[in-house]
């Protein structure tokens, strides 16, 4: 028999675990992952002992307690005698994290991406600074004629539909202070200072705002506000073109387009209004 080999390899020291088990055991980590953060939620949302959370998740008392005890040994979640239970100091950690990671460019840019493609218009984004407005990121359009536009550049708050759109947190008060100071260095302007308050209670009302040929002759835009998880207003995008691509009818339908785009960009900031 010398000289002969073993016609079959060696049986591996374990079998393989079947496809089945893996995906069932996958599926099954999955689960437990989202009630874990479902559990965190009615924290979130004020829901402190296991007999709440379990009556607002429909899970029994045992499986929250362990899901609870697990998120409270990785500080996610805090666990008083007192209280209850209660957002973890990890979650301060990772909203410090996150906070500095999102910004509002790194966030909006893909949507103004798209915007711009669906549009063929300039698409721009702005922020209130030092009383103007300033640039902080631009899309060019794919039309023959272009709109002027630099990021970093700033503008005025009065004419530009950004600028009406970034005063909507602000009062009658103080959209009168803008306008007389704007008024100073910019006398000819197509609305006296009534009329601009009654535009701009009006756009407020519909949470979008108009450029009619106000701040460059011929140039026109739609701009909508961006909010954060605090409903407040800290950003806007509009949808710029000439004249000539912006009659009534197609700003009409650039309003949902606009609006649509800052509201998809607020609920990845965080808003849930």
């Amino acid at each position: 028999m010398d000289g002969l080999t073993n016609e079959f390899p060696p049986e591996p020291d374990s079998a393989p675990e079947p496809a089945a088990e893996t995906e069932s055991r996958s599926a099954t980590g999955a689960l437990t992952l989202m009630r874990g953060l479902d559990v965190l939620d009615r924290v979130a949302r004020g829901d402190n002992t296991l007999a709440r959370i379990s009556r607002s998740l429909g899970l029994n008392k045992s499986t929250v307690h362990r899901l609870a005890t697990t998120l409270v040994e990785g500080r996610y979640l805090n666990l008083s005698s007192r209280d209850g239970y209660s957002l973890g100091t990890k979650l301060l950690e990772l909203g410090w994290v996150a906070s500095q990671q999102i910004t509002i460019t790194r966030v909006a840019h893909p949507h103004l991406l798209k915007l711009s493609a669906d549009t063929g218009d300039t698409v721009n984004l702005g922020v209130l600074d030092h009383n103007q407005v300033h640039y902080i990121d631009k899309i060019p359009g794919t039309r023959r004629i272009q709109v002027r536009c630099v990021i970093g550049e700033r503008q005025p708050i009065r004419p530009t539909g950004l600028g009406k759109v970034l005063l909507f947190d602000t009062d009658e008060d103080y959209w009168r202070e803008v306008y007389q100071r704007e008024a100073r260095e910019q006398p000819n302007y197509r609305y006296d200072l009534k009329s601009w308050i009654e535009v701009m209670k009006r756009y407020k009302a519909q949470d979008y705002a108009l450029d009619l040929d106000e701040n460059e002759d011929r140039i026109r835009c739609v701009a909508a506000p961006i909010r954060d998880m605090g409903g407040r207003v800290i950003a806007a995008i509009s949808v710029s073109s000439a004249q000539q691509y912006m009659d009534e009818a197609r700003m009409d339908t650039l309003r949902g387009y606009v609006r649509d785009t800052a509201l998809t960009i607020s609920r990845d900031l965080g808003f849930t209004g």
